[in-house]
Order: C-alpha cells, then sequence, then structure tokens
C-alpha cells in the first residue's frame, strides 16, 4: 500500500468512493499474479465449516453512572436514559451498534486503538441539566465545549462570576442540544463581539427572540351552508 501510494504522488482523495476504487484496482493487479498459487492452494484447502459465522462480535456491558461504556478498551458516551442498563453492545468494523432488548438504541463510530474515547455533549447534557455541578468535576469536561466560541464563552462566564458560570453553561449547552447549535455558536460570538455576557438569557433572547407584539385574534368565522343545500335534490325529485 505504502509503496503505491508512493508510486500515486499524493495520499489524497476525493471521497471515500475514489479511495476504495484505488484499493480494489491494487488488490486486482495484486492478485493477477498470484492466481496459480491460490490454485495450488485451494486445491488443498478443507470444507468450511457448516454453521454461520458471526458477523460482527457481540459484547454485554452496562450504562455507567456518568452515561458512558467501554468497548475494546475505548470509552463511548451513550443517551443518558440509558444509565445502569445492561445492553448488548454489537462491534463492527466501523461502528458500535447498542440494542436494549431487539430494539437499536444507537449507533456510534467505532474507535481506532485503545484507551480514546468519544464523548458527545448530547448524550449528557440533559443528566448535567438537574446536577449542574457536577460539570467542574467531570473528567471528560474538555470535551463538552463543541467549539472554540463555546470555550470562551464559559471562561467569560467564569471571570464574572464563578459560581453560576457551570450553571449558566450547562443551560446554554442544554439550549444547543434542545435547539440548533450553530445557532446558539452565533448568539454567543455576537454578544462577546459587541462586549456583552454571553448569559443563557441573553443567548436564548439572539436565538429564539420572544414575540415584539401579541398574536392577533382571529374571530371565528361564521359557517353559511344554505348554498350546498340547494345542491341536494329535493325528495319529491325523486319521487
Amino acid at each position: 500500500m505504502d509503496q503505491a501510494l508512493r508510486a500515486r504522488g499524493n495520499r489524497d482523495f476525493a471521497d471515500r468512493g475514489a479511495y476504495e476504487h484505488f484499493l480494489q484496482t491494487l488488490v486486482h493487479k495484486r492478485n493477477q499474479t498470484r492466481s496459480r498459487l491460490f490454485e495450488a492452494e485451494r486445491a488443498a484447502l478443507r470444507p468450511l465449516p457448516v454453521a454461520q459465522l458471526a458477523p460482527c462480535k457481540e459484547l454485554r456491558v452496562t450504562v455507567s453512572r456518568f452515561s458512558t461504556i467501554q468497548v475494546l478498551n475505548n470509552t463511548y458516551s451513550v443517551p443518558s436514559r440509558l444509565i445502569g442498563t445492561r445492553i448488548l453492545i454489537r462491534v463492527r468494523a466501523e461502528t458500535l451498534e447498542g440494542y436494549v432488548g431487539s430494539s437499536r438504541a444507537f449507533t456510534l463510530p467505532r474507535l481506532v486503538g485503545k484507551k480514546q474515547h468519544r464523548i458527545q455533549y448530547q448524550h449528557l447534557i440533559w443528566e448535567l441539566l438537574r446536577k449542574p455541578g457536577a460539570f467542574a468535576a467531570y473528567r471528560y469536561r474538555e470535551e463538552l465545549f463543541p467549539t472554540t466560541t463555546f470555550r470562551l464563552a464559559y471562561d467569560q462566564l467564569g471571570q464574572a462570576s464563578d459560581r453560576r458560570a457551570d450553571r449558566e453553561y450547562v443551560r446554554i449547552l442544554h439550549l444547543a442540544a434542545s435547539t440548533s447549535e450553530s445557532e446558539v455558536e452565533t448568539a454567543l460570538a455576537l454578544l462577546m463581539e459587541t462586549g456583552k455576557l454571553p448569559t443563557f438569557d441573553a443567548v436564548r433572547d439572539l436565538v429564539s427572540p420572544p414575540p415584539s407584539s401579541p398574536l392577533p385574534q382571529i374571530e371565528k368565522p361564521a359557517l353559511d351552508l344554505s348554498s350546498y343545500d340547494q345542491l341536494i335534490p329535493s325528495r319529491r325529485t325523486h319521487a
């Protein structure tokens, strides 16, 4: 592979499909020179087992009180509603599938290597909203800053009031999870650019501004069905 990529001149591909096509072409060319050896080896192969091989590896894990699971020495966050639940994990080449009973609860990208972690704030924020004080001591707290803008906003909140910074930021993060992360990020940036403190109330007003005037009252229309009665033939006509 390395020699083929060196001969190609670069390791950039337009998309995944282009990379897979490159691999398939390389394998096909390499196999053309091995056909005779392969035929000799196939003649000595034993029959395949009757039982079908499992398409993936299955593991049973319990979701921790921190809303995480350990799979093959890696840590993943899962939806907080599953805390304490025993779930079945199907480990595939690129994904992990979590099942509660026969229902699939989530699908996660699989991490490569060991002692890594993948934490999504959308999984944890509902639990943190009830216990915002846990944010400061959370082991993977740095993963709860989706972008640099969120981190800068948290730092400004901390400079203004250490006691309320965690609570304010957790509420902002909950707003991002329940509405739109990009809109919340834009609101944070606008507030900081204008020198205003990015509190939850200020962000919420920009993301979901209150109506400037009460909604107009619409009167209930009066229905007149007499015109439809004229379309119905009288009984005397049918008689």
